[in-house]
């Protein structure tokens, strides 16, 4: 079989500990190193004074990121390869240790390495995704809220579009403090467009809160503007970060049709 790698290196990545397999052409060594970053140095010294070529690991959970990371800033070539691809080559036995084996397959070039982004975009990516999981959580939150409220009999989300809008959020802060909302209380704290919906919106106020629920509705309110406020602590860090794409992002802004480009959709269009 035709030798792609004459000096290549297969690691095995666990959380505690790595299993590294030089070959240097007819010879194999095998050498285990910890996880801290003195000891990923270590790796990266002892592969770099051997000169070798290319590096291999699988994508174990997030357990291979801090070791491409300091490859990759040894100047070390390396690839991250699906763990089931691996798998699915025919001749693995039980008996053969991973690092050994991905070594193997890789000597013969029979890997194919998953698409890795470069540092800055994995860091634009790991914002993104924060940020999204925020989200999520936020939305959560906020069905927890209105379930909250329909068990109390508050069915103010039948009546206003947004439960989280500035008009609702006063109304649940009145409702928390056990404030008395007649109608001109109401009017006060609704927007001037709402006006026409007073007597639904007092309907649906009308609930049985006891002090404990009004304590959990506090704490639910609390968390999402916890959440709210990290929200856009992270579009604030977004829009620094992509400071020098300000350019492109406006171009693509100019299309008809087409709203103010967030980074979870920039990150799509340019692959990051």
């Amino acid at each position: 079989m035709d030798i792609t790698y004459e000096r290549c290196c297969g690691i095995d990545v666990h959380k505690k500990k790595i299993v590294a397999c030089l070959i240097c052409g007819g010879k194999q060594e095998l050498r285990q190193f910890g996880t801290t970053t003195k000891e990923l140095r270590d790796l990266s010294a002892w592969l770099v004074e051997a000169s070798c070529q290319m590096i291999a690991m699988e994508s174990t959970a997030s357990y291979w990121k801090p070791l491409y990371n300091i490859f990759e800033l040894s100047g070390l070539d390396a690839m991250v390869v699906n763990a089931q691809h691996m798998k699915s080559l025919p001749g693995r036995k039980t008996d053969v240790k991973d690092a050994e084996w991905i070594a193997d397959l890789l000597r013969h070039g029979l890997l194919k390495a998953s698409y890795i982004p470069d540092r800055e975009q994995r860091e634009l990516r790991e914002i993104s995704r924060y940020r999204k999981s925020l989200i999520d959580e936020r939305s959560r939150e906020l069905n927890r809220l209105q379930k909250m409220l329909e068990g109390a009999n508050v069915k103010l989300s039948s009546v206003v579009s947004a439960i989280n809008g500035k008009s609702s959020r006063r109304l649940l802060e009145s409702i928390v403090q056990d404030k008395k909302l007649d109608e001109d209380e109401i009017l006060r704290l609704l927007h001037p467009s709402m006006h026409g919906k007073l007597n639904e919106i007092m309907a649906s106020v009308d609930g049985v809160i006891s002090p404990l629920q009004r304590r959990l509705l506090r704490n639910v309110l609390d968390h999402i503007d916890d959440m709210t406020k990290r929200i856009e602590d992270m579009d604030k860090l977004i829009k620094d970060y992509l400071g020098k794409y300000e350019a492109a992002i406006t171009a693509i802004d100019e299309i008809p049709g087409v709203g103010r480009i967030r980074l979870d959709i920039w990150r799509d269009i340019c692959d990051i």
